[in-house]
């Protein structure tokens, strides 16, 4: 298990207990208030604990080194595990809407609000500081588990203060005498409709990870890297293809290279280019690089003295994310001309 790997494991762990103290915090204060809007955020936290034991599993698994079965490693086993997270907060949304429906035509009393109100907004609070230390972990290593559990984790807070403001008018009401226990069942409902919404997202990251949707921000990163540490000798790249593995990175391209370079200088170029992607994305980064000779139409971007030369020297390319993508070197149009001479005359 790799440093990165160990960290992200790590730091499941913590997401897991956290959340298995959080979701008994949360059925307390549910036990002392008998609020519907407290029981939505405690059946969450059931879904918060199961999926951290799911990721927990997930971020093992996907530590794993490459095998002879899974040449790529396990590092897929984590959108596996978002979509089984996504669909659980989703299955959550439905039943918390299905219970405060009920509630809705049945409320029951409502008791011991100010301590309750107490207990849910530290858990919170908590719940908000692991969740987006989970989010930044998880971008930073490239960990679509961690992300998902961070957003998780982010998402129940965001209800929970919804919850939070709610009750506070229920709380108010409740102080002037009036019967506020359908807004309590009407709060479960509009936060069970959050919950399932924030499932479906999260389902649908999963899915386009699977699908090896292009990372926009990845693929900037490194257009930026190959014109900051361009080689004079990097005439061309395209036909670039990036795929992520859970935490590790599949990097595949074609580099242009002068057509009179030795077969050891064209390994040195690739060795350094590798060396430098794998300094900007970490160690985990798979690089494959398709060396091919440049053609006469390329002079004008190639500042290389040969005895090749049919065209000085222009400028460098500059590479965006869309020339990095195409599936053909980015040759110059070819300009015909016709000879005076042989135009037809009236």
């Amino acid at each position: 298990m790799d440093a990165a790997a160990k960290s992200n494991y790590d730091f499941q762990k913590i997401i897991a207990v956290v959340g298995f103290s959080l979701m008994a915090i949360k059925f307390v204060a549910y036990y002392l208030t008998g609020s519907m809007a407290i029981l939505t955020d405690a059946l969450e936290s059931i879904v918060n604990v199961v999926a951290a034991f799911v990721g927990l599993y997930a971020l093992y698994l996907s530590a794993q080194p490459p095998d002879r079965s899974h040449p790529f490693g396990h590092g897929k086993i984590e959108n596996v595990s978002a979509t089984i997270e996504g669909t659980m907060i989703l299955i959550a949304g439905a039943l918390i809407i299905y219970e405060s429906i009920l509630s809705f035509f049945n409320p029951g009393e409502i008791r011991q609000l100010d301590i309750g109100l107490v207990i849910v907004a530290l858990a919170a609070g908590v719940n908000y500081a692991v969740g987006k230390a989970a989010i930044r972990k998880g971008k930073k290593t490239r960990s679509p588990a961690l992300v998902a559990s961070g957003k998780h984790l982010c998402s129940d807070t965001y209800s929970s203060i919804g919850i939070i403001l709610g009750l506070l008018v229920v709380y108010a009401a409740l102080a002037m005498g009036y019967d506020a226990a359908w807004l309590d069942s009407s709060i479960a409902i509009v936060f069970g409709v959050i919950i399932g919404y924030t499932g479906l997202k999260v389902i649908r990251e999963s899915i386009d990870d699977s699908m090896d949707k292009n990372d926009e921000e990845l693929m900037a990163d490194l257009a930026n890297l190959l014109n900051e540490y361009r080689h004079d000798d990097w005439i061309d790249v395209y036909r670039l293809r990036m795929i992520k593995y859970g935490h590790g990175l599949f990097v595949d391209l074609h580099l242009i290279l002068p057509q009179d370079m030795t077969v050891t200088h064209t390994y040195e170029e690739e060795t350094q280019l590798a060396e430098a992607i794998k300094w900007k994305f970490g160690e985990t980064v798979d690089i494959s690089i398709t060396p091919a000779p440049c053609n006469e139409l390329m002079c004008r971007y190639c500042n290389r003295n040969c005895f090749n030369r049919n065209e000085d020297f222009q400028h460098y390319l500059v590479w965006t994310v869309e020339m990095l993508m195409t599936p053909e070197m980015h040759t110059p149009p070819r300009l015909i001309t016709i000879d005076d001479s042989l135009k037809t005359k009236d």
